[in-house]
């Protein structure tokens, strides 16, 4: 057994409990315990220890895990992103494999009207630096809007717009085809997630949002061949890549041997619209 000593707060935030703020929080108010007593904020552990949350043991295997999983879900509309919902509606965590160990840690959420690329981990250190503000990791949507759109309006939306939880942009914005009537296609790019963030943005400009799919989280695209509801292994390489993006070394990607067609186009770039590259 290694005893290669880790701060508590970081072996609970991979676990998946929270953030690492979170879990110094935690600690603080009592509710983490080191072998029977109540643990402090800087403390280290090792696989020796036996560590309790709330008094309720956690599994080794939880908290100094070697592997961690990482995998893509299409989600279709109507499905929400919490683990259990009192109205009885489907939940995205549904659709997942499930574990022997550990539980999957969703890197963003889609509201209900909103389909698309969602990213599950078993690491929970893994999620919060990928949606963590200061990363400024990009998350692109194919949107199609209804109303009046002109170029003034393509600016302000560039520039930046007052929101009622503060100022906000769209990093790029660029037009992908017309539809029906009054409605138009655009793919745009934040480098935040703050909640239904783009369809505030346009309805600030007298528009609205009739259909929104999120097709790319940072390097990781939405694969045409991956049919709504399923489920798909992030290659080794690709996962890398995302890690790159959060700060995240030294670690290894568990295969959940889901099986899918291979897609021929290269990873890092959006597959929707051959313009947004990194």
């Amino acid at each position: 057994m290694s005893e290669n000593h880790e701060r508590l707060h970081k072996v609970l935030a991979r676990a998946g409990f929270g953030s690492r703020r979170t879990m110094e929080e935690w600690i603080r108010v009592g509710r983490v315990s080191i072998n029977g007593k109540i643990a402090t904020i800087g403390e280290s552990v090792t696989e020796a220890d036996k560590i309790r949350v709330d008094g309720h043991v956690v599994q080794k295997d939880r908290l100094f895990q070697k592997k961690i999983r990482l995998i893509g879900y299409h989600k279709p509309v109507g499905e929400i992103c919490t683990r259990n919902d009192p109205e009885g509606r489907r939940t995205v965590f549904e659709s997942l494999p499930k574990l022997r160990s550990g539980r999957w840690v969703a890197v963003g959420r889609l509201d209900l009207n909103t389909s698309g690329l969602i990213l599950f981990t078993t690491d929970g250190e893994l999620a919060n630096q990928l949606m963590h503000p200061s990363r400024e990791i990009e998350r692109e949507y194919a949107v199609r809007v209804m109303g009046d759109v002109d170029e003034a309006m393509i600016q302000r939306l560039k520039k930046g717009v007052e929101l009622e939880d503060g100022f906000a942009s769209f990093y790029r914005i660029e037009k992908a085809g017309e539809g029906e009537g009054r409605n138009h296609w655009y793919h745009v790019i934040l480098r935040e997630g703050r909640n239904r963030e783009v369809r505030r943005l346009w309805e600030s400009q007298g528009v609205q949002v009739s259909r929104l799919t999120r097709v790319r989280y940072g390097t990781i695209i939405l694969p045409r061949n991956v049919r709504l509801g399923k489920i798909w292994d992030i290659d080794p390489v690709e996962a890398k890549s995302l890690a790159d993006l959060a700060g995240i070394r030294n670690f290894k990607i568990e295969s959940m041997d889901i099986p899918r067609k291979r897609s021929k186009r290269p990873s890092g770039k959006s597959v929707w619209k051959k313009s947004h590259r990194k």
